[in-house]
């Protein structure tokens, strides 16, 4: 997702489209403006879904994509851009944090970006979970990617959001919900189908337990 289609997309949805495009050239001349923009994006630009038939924008809301197109107007790189960034998500309330994560994929942090999306999969708010899982997530390594994965199963978070997943997904994977699947079976519950479907695509046991054998006879 480029920031021009963003822009593009915006025009018809934001509820303050000059103050959006006064903020984009605001930030270009001075990126320091970004801490007082940032959160008033939601107050000025609207936070509801955002409409577009790109897969990738799926649960985007209006002030995410607004978010990301500020932070792909500031003139910054390197070492100062990933200071920008990280000082965006770490003093930013959820909904800013959420656009950080999603605008990881467009401007380039390097290394930095791992510890926000680590600070992301373990938190309990399935609103930053999926926004991690839905970025590229190239710098997760896959023991990572898998804990990942494993989080959106426990949290009822669609796996169509997690990014290459039929590209990453692997054996180990398959043993690890296959593993929760029986945890679940043996206490009478089942994991969701969409985690059903990728256990069977990538192998692991779906043998039910006695238990569940059990409890499914009676």
């Amino acid at each position: 997702m480029s920031a021009p289609h963003l822009a593009e997309m915006l025009k018809e949805q934001v509820t303050d489209p000059a103050w959006l495009e006064d903020a984009v050239a605001r930030l270009a001349r001075d990126p320091g403006a970004v801490a007082e923009l940032f959160p008033a994006v939601g107050r000025r630009c609207g936070r509801g879904p955002l409409r577009g038939d790109a897969p990738e924008l799926a649960a985007w809301t209006v002030d995410d994509a607004a978010r990301v197109l500020l932070l792909t107007a500031m003139p910054l790189r390197g070492a100062a851009l990933a200071e920008q960034i990280r000082t965006l998500y770490w003093h930013g309330d959820a909904a800013e944090k959420r656009a950080v994560l999603r605008a990881l994929p467009i401007v380039d942090i390097g290394d930095d970006a791992v510890e926000l999306l680590h600070d992301a999969i373990r938190t309990n708010d399935p609103r930053l979970v999926r926004a991690a899982v839905g970025t590229d997530a190239r710098q997760l390594d896959e023991q990572m990617w898998r804990q990942a994965v494993l989080k959106c199963v426990f949290m009822d978070i669609p796996l169509t959001a997690v990014a290459a997943l039929d590209r990453r997904a692997d054996g180990e994977l398959g043993r690890m919900l296959a593993d929760l699947d029986a945890e679940r079976r043996a206490a009478g519950r089942a994991i969701p189908a969409d985690a059903r479907a990728l256990l069977t695509l990538i192998g692991g046991s779906t043998k039910p337990t006695r238990s569940a054998e059990h409890e499914e006879a009676s």
